[in-house]
């Protein structure tokens, strides 16, 4: 399986300032993902030789004569560009515009919507690209829309249509809590065309579904929150347990089992994010029930309830302060919120640990499959800490056992005697301090 997607810089101060990469995955095991390296340059696009414009979330799909497709959006123009390569993962090279048949591109014709976002879908010798951006402020950009295409992957074979209302169409309709905003995506399963979606009032991807692939959408619900708004399984529903903010990705099966992908924001910024997975499952009636965030990914269940973990697998974190969104990066600056990040430059390869923890600032981990745990310990670093941190099952329970923290500018390790319960569990890690300290990672000890 391939994952393709705009590409972050770390500590960029834009969206999707890198070229187009690729990962994959063998299809039997998720777990062994492949960096398949630069697949596309921002520079290739004839419009765009001197990089100065980005490229934003792209979509690929086979093509009728066995070649990949790429098709994307440079960030200053309001047209539809394409790539193609001879497999998936390989170097693309430009092939043209979306274009009318008198050769106009899509985007620049009258009355035609800027292009943004795309989705693409090969059935029955047309191809359905699907594209949109709704701004939240402005009522001149009305939905998404949908465009048919020949069998060239280029030229538009039927004019552009509306498909799903923006917020100011949204009012009096099913898509009215959750209006379009952006992160086209289009799945057929059985009978129905599933349209994902980011809604404009949140941080959720969404889901329609119809009968046809041009019309007729009706709202389904929320698959994913980036900050778990929405599920009300352990919290309230509309307590925000991560720093949410737009959200791109899709569904795919693999195997029977069905995963959203996504994305989350770290670094304290909205320019700096990470890909994530979950399985979701689709009921019988067609349904997608909402997923919680968790650590497991693709794991297939709950985390083996011991050994070393990354603090960067944290599905959940958050302090006194409650914030739904990432916000401005002068607020995360100042060090009010914690922030997963890592040291270095982009592209270094080092471990991600989460920083800016104060008193009372909370990492959740989920889930593990615990037996016998009777040792935990935390690897952390900070000058003048001297708190400590306090290991609970659940984000507001019981404190199941402190460890003593000493004060050092260097990673160190502390341990202390402290007994999980059998069974799966969450785990947070809530720190008491004068001083903030950072979190690299944590390990648990069993007893035969």
């Amino acid at each position: 399986m391939y994952v393709y997607g705009s590409h972050d810089r770390f500590r960029g101060y834009a969206y999707c300032l890198n070229d187009y990469v690729c990962w994959s995955a063998p299809v039997d095991d998720l777990s062994d993902w492949r960096y398949e390296g630069v697949i596309y340059r921002k520079t290739d696009d004839p419009a765009n030789r001197d990089g100065e414009m980005c490229l934003y979330a792209p979509d690929v799909t086979q093509g009728y004569d066995g070649r990949y497709y790429l098709y994307y959006v440079l960030d200053e123009i309001s047209v539809m560009s394409v790539a193609v390569c001879d497999t998936p993962a390989g170097e693309y090279s430009f092939y043209g515009y979306v274009k009318y048949e008198d050769g106009t591109r899509l985007g620049e014709a009258p009355g035609d919507l800027p292009q943004f976002d795309p989705a693409v879908l090969c059935e029955d010798h047309k191809v359905y690209l699907y594209s949109g951006f709704c701004e939240k402020k402005k009522k001149k950009t009305p939905c998404s829309q949908v465009i048919v295409l020949k069998e060239d992957m280029l030229t538009i074979q039927e004019a552009p249509r509306l498909l799903i209302p923006g917020r100011f169409a949204s009012e009096g309709t099913d898509f009215e809590q959750n209006p379009f905003f952006e992160a086209s995506s289009i799945r057929k399963i059985g009978g129905d065309y599933y349209f994902i979606y980011s809604s404009a009032y949140g941080c959720s991807l969404c889901y329609a579904v119809s009968k046809s692939p041009v019309e007729g959408f009706r709202y389904g619900g929320a698959i994913v929150s980036n900050n778990d708004i929405g599920i009300d399984s352990y919290k309230p529903a509309e307590l925000p347990m991560y720093y949410g903010g737009n959200n791109h990705g899709s569904i795919i099966e693999i195997g029977r089992q069905w995963y959203v992908f996504y994305h989350r924001h770290t670094d304290g910024t909205n320019y700096s994010r990470q890909g994530c997975i979950e399985p979701i499952q689709i009921r019988e009636d067609g349904s997608i029930p909402q997923v919680e965030m968790t650590s497991c990914g693709p794991n297939g269940g709950p985390l083996e309830g011991s050994g070393t973990y990354p603090a960067y697998i944290a599905c959940n974190l958050f302090c006194g302060t409650v914030e739904q969104f990432t916000g401005s990066p002068g607020e995360w600056m100042d060090g009010r919120f914690p922030k997963i990040t890592q040291e270095g430059r982009d592209g270094d390869e080092e471990p991600g640990y989460i920083a800016n923890m104060k008193d009372g600032a909370t990492a959740g981990f989920k889930y593990f499959d615990c037996k016998n745990v009777r040792g935990v310990s935390v690897t952390v670093r900070g000058r003048g800490t001297n708190g400590e941190v306090q290991l609970m099952n659940a984000w507001n329970g019981e404190v199941l056992g402190s460890i003593p923290l000493g004060s050092s500018n260097e990673w160190k390790e502390y341990k202390a005697d402290i007994r999980i319960p059998d069974g799966v569990q969450a785990l947070y890690f809530r720190y008491c301090g004068e001083k903030a300290m950072n979190l690299l990672n944590f390990t648990l000890y069993t007893i035969d």
